[in-house]
């Protein structure tokens, strides 16, 4: 019985060791090596300073930006500041995501001077599954440009050909749909701004 006993704890030990300790450790070493800035959560620096991640969603109100996704996880901030991810777990059926629809595609359509019954993407009224996806499809970004152009007094020219800059394709061609990155695609809008005559 105090052989089993012993033999327990030893295997208990040893496995600790291995799977709690040395295996993420390596696994933490090769991450760092090959891949550091992802490593690193991806974080967008600008001048010297921290203005986000490229893996999480932020929140832009302000017309001369373009917006991402509605948000069911309030983009992750909650009330301890702690970051969280969630959906809002509302059907079909469902009649408060009914309204919470409508009551975005209103205000989409009334941030972009819209007939009532205008078609709106539907990425810019759902909220995403996680409530942190840094991603819109280039239907949705394109579908931004003449407010956004309109808000800075740029050229819609100018900054459709930055949202095709900005399309990153299905991951390795086939995985996903393409995509475009608000955060990355904001910050080049604001230097695209600041170098204009």
């Amino acid at each position: 019985m105090i052989k089993l006993i012993l033999q327990s704890i030893r295997q208990t030990l040893l496995w600790t060791v291995l799977c709690g300790v040395l295996y993420p450790v390596v696994i933490t070493v090769i991450a760092q090596v090959a891949f550091h800035d992802r490593a690193e959560g991806s974080l967008v620096m600008r001048d010297g300073k921290l203005v986000g991640s490229e893996l999480l969603a932020q929140q832009f109100t302000d017309p001369k930006h373009f917006w991402s996704r509605p948000s069911a996880a309030s983009f992750g901030t909650g009330p301890s500041g702690i970051a969280g991810s969630s959906g809002s777990n509302l059907g079909p059926t469902s009649a408060q995501l009914q309204t919470n629809v409508r009551t975005a595609a209103k205000a989409l359509r009334d941030a972009h001077k819209l007939p009532a019954d205008a078609p709106v993407p539907a990425d810019l009224v759902y909220a995403s599954a996680s409530g942190l996806d840094p991603h819109i499809s280039p239907e949705a970004a394109r579908f931004q440009v003449a407010r956004v152009a309109a808000a800075r007094g740029m050229g819609e020219d100018q900054l459709r050909a930055l949202v095709e800059k900005f399309i990153e394709p299905p991951q390795w061609g086939f995985l996903g749909e393409a995509r475009v990155n608000v955060l990355l695609l904001n910050l080049a809008v604001d230097a695209a701004d600041t170098k204009k005559p």
